[in-house]
């Protein structure tokens, strides 16, 4: 199919509609002829530069400036700038060929760089890269959207807005109310806390909720092995006091096990990662390992935590500030939830003043500035000496792209420590959050941990 690049280059040269529509996609490697790549980087320099198409005689012209072509190569690419007649190939079909064309090439490039890597003759990058790049060059297509037209698109709009979204919900009335029913797919959404506040916590508590829906979990952590975090859902789940799961019978625990399997068709893999070591390209890689192996698909991926996860993008994190840092591993966290089509929960450290702090704000955000402005949710979780003594924890919105973050701005959630576990409180401990600042005493309710009962297995 090498000569249909021939057809490429005189489409490019006659067509603007065509070469506007396929250069971004194009890239030189794929011309695997000196002469049909010099002519390409002729064509989209040219029009780069003056925003038009190049004749013939341009690309002769420019082609005497060059002085990086043998002799022999020079011959041959006059051969091809004289060959790039009009051609009367139907548009549609050599759009679509020209796509075809454009992904086989970008795999046959990609396998090249993966046989190079693996053979340790790419100085710059290492193996984990090549599932990051199979997966590139898998991904390569046209994109012939050109916008939505407000008017001529009102009725897609319309029936837009009454979709039935995709969600996966919380079990936590407040957290559905400030999402719109829950957690949809491509999204990023972040918890706010200083240590010890409950982010790991929340994570597992929402693992195990999703869990328990019949979802597939995906659990990344950095921060703790992957048994800490099974025994903190073993607690929830279980309903077992997180301190006295290792005095549980094994046929007491085999038997809670077996009822929970019996309740749930969802699985849950928990992975663990040297801190700082792993990023978006290791979990890709993660992933197709997991189908491949598992025939496993998440619902739901968490990651534990956002700021000790590395970034693909700034590898070592040398003379780079952490403002960017953080924010290429957010863009990168959203990335893969828009790739994966789930959503994606993860959590970052509040800086000193918000560790202190019983009103954070974006600003307390632990390294960057820049990672709210990718998160799709956002929100803090607070809690002072008085909420502690009222098994409650604050939640604060801080950002907020399912609904208007100015409702329900603020509200608590019960939360049982032991048993690694939130719940909803009653109404009027919500009713008890007088205005923006101040945190006053909230009503106990015992009455709202008895939904749990639900929960036991025995």
């Amino acid at each position: 199919m090498e000569r249909f690049a021939l057809t490429i280059l005189k489409s490019l040269t006659h067509d603007e509609e065509y070469a506007r529509k396929v250069i971004p996609f194009v890239e030189e490697e794929y011309f695997e002829e000196v002469s049909d790549r010099v002519v390409y980087q002729e064509i989209k320099n040219f029009l780069e530069h003056y925003d038009k198409l190049p004749n013939k005689e341009v690309l002769h012209v420019e082609l005497e400036k060059r002085s990086d072509l043998t002799d022999d190569e020079y011959k041959l690419v006059q051969y091809v700038i004289d060959a790039l007649e009009p051609s009367s190939s139907d548009q549609t079909w050599i759009l679509d060929t020209t796509e075809s064309w454009c992904k086989e090439r970008a795999i046959y490039s990609a396998l090249m760089q993966a046989i190079k890597i693996a053979d340790g003759k790419d100085e710059d990058r290492k193996p984990d890269a090549i599932p990051s790049i199979l997966s590139e060059a898998l991904s390569v297509g046209f994109d012939q959207h050109v916008g939505h037209d407000y008017i001529d698109d009102s009725k897609d709009r319309f029936a837009y807005y009454h979709k039935v979204e995709n969600k996966i919900p919380f079990d936590l009335d407040y957290f559905n109310k400030i999402t719109s029913g829950g957690l949809s797919d491509k999204t990023l959404n972040i918890a706010l806390a200083g240590t010890g506040v409950g982010k790991s916590l929340f994570m597992c508590h929402v693992a195990a909720s999703v869990l328990l829906q019949g979802k597939n979990v995906l659990y990344i952590t950095l921060e703790m092995a992957e048994e800490k975090i099974a025994e903190r859902i073993d607690a929830n789940l279980l309903n077992v006091n997180i301190k006295d799961i290792q005095e549980i019978p094994k046929s007491a625990f085999t038997k809670k096990i077996d009822n929970l399997a019996a309740k749930t068709s969802g699985k849950l893999i928990i992975k663990e990662y040297p801190t700082a070591s792993a990023h978006t390209g290791h979990f890709k890689s993660l992933l197709q390992e997991l189908k491949l192996k598992k025939s496993f698909e998440p619902d739901i991926i968490f990651v534990d935590y956002l700021n000790i996860c590395a970034s693909s993008r700034y590898r070592g994190a040398v003379n780079v500030n952490s403002y960017s840092y953080v924010k290429a591993i957010a863009e990168e966290l959203r990335g893969l939830a828009v790739e994966t089509s789930v959503p994606i929960c993860s959590a970052t450290q509040t800086t000193r003043s918000g560790f202190a702090s019983s009103d954070p704000n974006l600003t307390d955000t632990s390294e960057s500035f820049g990672l709210p402005a990718t998160a799709d949710l956002m929100f803090a979780l607070v809690s002072t000496e008085d909420l502690e003594g009222l098994n409650q924890i604050m939640v604060k919105q801080l950002k907020n792209r399912y609904n208007d973050p100015t409702m329900n701005k603020r509200f608590v959630v019960g939360i049982d420590r032991a048993k690694m576990r939130l719940y909803d409180c009653e109404q009027s401990a919500q009713d008890d959050i007088v205005d923006d600042t101040e945190i006053v005493e909230y009503n106990k309710s015992e009455e709202s941990k008895a939904k749990f009962d639900d929960f036991k297995f025995s």
